[in-house]
């Protein structure tokens, strides 16, 4: 009873995005996975939240290498984007983020430990506010933050000098990120910002996946009658806004490091 228990909130916290980032969902997951190690946890592991594969690619290394591997890949691959992500931060730079990356904050936490001088622009990524999460965290780490309504993201690129998101998922023709990415990419392009993916490896995916339909309550809970409310999480950006994907494979060009992760997954 106490591990069905546990197992049901590990499921919520999954689904309802209590839990946030890529590796803290594929951590949780491990954990769940580890209470119960079934063929129906693993389906229903893998079916709560269908576009992150590196929940999906964690389980699969865990069946196979364990959970010592797994927990070591995490920290190391961490541990070298926060090297590389530091490389390219130049001095009194304003950095561009959105939404809530665990790969994107810690680089530029660990950035600022290091003695890199910037300011961070980040919009609050509305309907759930993820961004709120990443300005607070970069805020407690003495980095300066601008927080951003959503539809100023124009004004706030402008204005950046470098543009950094995360990925849920990469494919090999774009990346699956936080809905308002597609648009954050588009204008990066048009006014020559360069935007780079920071991502683990494990995100990359040899598939399609089907961009996940929140539930429209998360908007307007008692919106009036004849009103239809779309409320997608996430969204593609192609791989021609994409100047570079930092991962613990390097600083590589798109079509690069889809020919190292497909090697490596």
């Amino acid at each position: 009873m106490v591990k069905q228990k546990r197992l049901a909130e590990i499921y919520s916290g999954i689904k309802t995005l209590k839990i946030q980032g890529a590796s803290n969902i594929a951590k949780a997951a491990i954990k769940a996975y580890t209470i119960k190690p079934s063929k129906e946890n693993e389906n229903i592991l893998k079916g709560l939240r269908p576009t992150e594969p590196m929940l999906i690619n964690s389980i699969d290394f865990f069946k196979r290498y364990g959970k010592e591997y797994v927990l070591r890949h995490f920290d190391e691959a961490q541990n070298k984007i926060n090297w590389f992500v530091a490389k390219l931060i130049k001095s009194n730079m304003i950095i561009y983020t959105h939404c809530h990356s665990t790969n994107v904050v810690k680089a530029l936490v660990y950035a600022k430990k290091h003695g890199k001088k910037f300011s961070v622009y980040n919009t609050e990524t509305r309907p759930l506010y993820q961004g709120r999460i990443t300005s607070k965290e970069l805020a407690k780490a003495g980095i300066k933050v601008v927080e951003w309504v959503d539809a100023a993201m124009g004004s706030a690129i402008t204005e950046a000098d470098l543009i950094l998101i995360g990925a849920d998922a990469i494919l090999k023709d774009g990346v699956i990120n936080k809905v308002g990415s597609k648009a954050i990419a588009e204008i990066s392009y048009l006014k020559k910002k360069p935007l780079y993916v920071v991502a683990d490896s494990w995100k990359f995916f040899r598939g399609n996946l089907k961009i996940e339909e929140r539930d429209f309550r998360e908007v307007w809970e008692n919106a009036p009658k004849r009103i239809k409310i779309k409320n997608p999480a996430f969204e593609k950006v192609d791989k021609k806004y994409i100047k570079g994907i930092i991962s613990e494979l390097g600083i590589l060009k798109f079509d690069k490091f889809v020919m190292k992760a497909r090697k490596n997954l």
